[in-house]
């Protein structure tokens, strides 16, 4: 198994890198996610996963050990293949797919192209238990900044906002300020309605 490759930066994709490793160019299949974590230099090392199947053998490369982790759990569900996967990966960020896996969050998990109710369902039941375990977070936590999220959007309903507007611009808040209080929220996400 190839568990990384570091060598010279050849070609940079948003979705495919190419790296010179000692004269032999690999192609790595990569998500939007690690495409942003890549600086241009020329020596780069991504953590990768090979997929084999009888017609092809392919890599797939990953900034991060955790979003190496997050891929190979995704690919672990049925009705999840490594593109859908790495489409997650570039929809979202490996923390928010951990974070809405745990939380339960079918909302979130099926707003990925490609992902209906059943399969955001499925990833949801058979991965719950292992992110949790894997990351060792505790359930409360995790859903104790939502409360604020859900005050927050409750409120702006109520002012009479569209609830999918409001939650797009909560969501921005809250990634920016995990720790902002609803009061905070809410007076951000009024400037920004």
């Amino acid at each position: 198994m190839i568990t990384h490759i570091q060598g010279k930066l050849i070609e940079k994709n948003p979705t495919d890198v190419v790296i010179d490793c000692h004269g032999v160019g690999y192609l790595l299949n990569i998500s939007l996610h690690t495409f942003s974590q890549i600086s241009d230099n020329e020596n780069l090392k991504l953590y990768t996963h090979l997929q084999v199947k009888e017609d092809s053998h392919t890599l797939f490369g990953f900034s991060s050990l955790a979003e190496r982790e997050i891929f190979r759990l995704l690919i672990s569900v049925s009705g999840i293949g490594a593109n859908i996967a790495r489409t997650m990966l570039s929809s979202l960020t490996p923390k928010q797919v951990r974070e809405g896996i745990a939380l339960g969050d079918v909302a979130l998990i099926q707003s990925i192209k490609g992902i209906g109710v059943k399969t955001a369902q499925r990833v949801i039941i058979e991965l719950k238990d292992k992110v949790l375990k894997i990351y060792d977070i505790d359930e409360v936590s995790v859903s104790k900044g939502n409360t604020n999220k859900d005050e927050a959007l409750s409120a702006l309903e109520v002012l009479g906002f569209v609830k999918k507007q409001a939650e797009r611009v909560i969501d921005k808040i809250i990634m920016s300020q995990p720790d902002a209080t609803v009061e905070t929220i809410i007076k951000q996400a009024l400037k920004n309605l």
